[in-house]
């Protein structure tokens, strides 16, 4: 299948090219500079030359707190780009992967979030990334997937894992939020799992996926295994609450997904995070500035 990939120069989109290469697919990686999603005829004009039976669009405006005071510039990227593709995609007879976020529920949760749990976002990034999804599902209802992940770290890019390999070395003890629940996810997995997706979407799936790590931790859980993972003391990471830094976005204080719909593809979930984390670590502090 002929593959395009939006915003490919991020952490998710890297990953992704790479693992489509990997696999022998034809696969066209498109950053901002080569497409910006937000211009109708830009996007018409790709597909139209690249002519993708498989478009996964990575391309989004990620600056959570930002977006607080940014909100139309979030739309535009989050929002009316997707739209744009899934009108695109609809016109040439494309499907549509789309990746969205955890931000689109309430955080409060005690409970993995199902994939047809209700969303009600708290933050304009949430927001932003919910019209999104509507835009995609209102387009291309039936030859879409709107993939979610969350808490990504991966060896392109900043991440949490990055700046923790980071402080490590710069300081005695850390303080790290132990109030906030999720499952840290090593991008090259979701990357591993929208290409699985690629040829069940061309068979007529469609709908909503949680494509994040198994078992859940907190920030701090989390700083304790990369501290572990580096040969550090773990004790060097003290927990704090959230009140300890805030930030103009409110954080989910609990943001699990559930990943139930992988068993109707006949897919597994995503490995435990402990697991990929610790292949990971070496590959990203190889990659870290020293």
């Amino acid at each position: 299948m002929r593959w395009l990939v939006t915003g490919a120069a991020g952490m998710l989109g890297r990953d992704t090219v790479e693992e489509l290469l990997r696999r022998g697919e034809d696969v066209t990686g498109v950053d901002h500079a080569a497409l910006d999603i937000t211009q109708p005829l830009a996007v018409e004009g790709a597909l139209a030359g690249h002519r993708p039976e498989i478009v996964v669009n990575c391309a989004a405006y990620t600056a959570v707190d930002d977006a607080e005071t940014d909100e139309d510039r979030a739309l535009r990227i989050n929002g009316d780009g997707p739209r744009h593709l899934a009108r695109a995609c609809a016109a040439h007879g494309a499907r549509l992967i789309h990746v969205s976020t955890d931000y689109v529920f309430a955080g409060d949760a005690d409970t993995p979030y199902p994939e047809d749990h209700p969303t009600a976002p708290r933050t304009a990034y949430g927001r932003t990334k919910l019209a999104g999804e509507r835009a995609v599902a209102e387009e291309l209802p039936t030859s879409s997937a709107i993939v979610r992940t969350a808490w990504l770290y991966g060896v392109h890019g900043r991440s949490f894992v990055r700046t923790m390999i980071d402080l490590e070395s710069r300081r005695d003890t850390l303080d790290v939020v132990d109030d906030q629940r999720g499952q840290p996810t090593w991008s090259a997995d979701v990357a591993t799992r929208l290409a699985d997706l690629g040829p069940h979407l061309a068979r007529g799936a469609s709908g909503v996926f949680h494509a994040t790590s198994s078992g859940e931790a907190s920030w701090y859980e989390l700083a304790r295994e990369i501290f572990d993972g580096l040969g550090a003391d773990p004790d060097r990471v003290r927990p704090v609450g959230s009140g300890a830094f805030p930030r103009p976005a409110p954080r989910p204080a609990y943001s699990a997904l559930d990943h139930g719909r992988w068993q109707e593809l006949g897919l597994p979930p995503l490995r435990d995070w402990r697991a990929a984390l610790h292949e990971a670590l070496p590959l990203i502090r190889k990659e870290s500035p020293s």
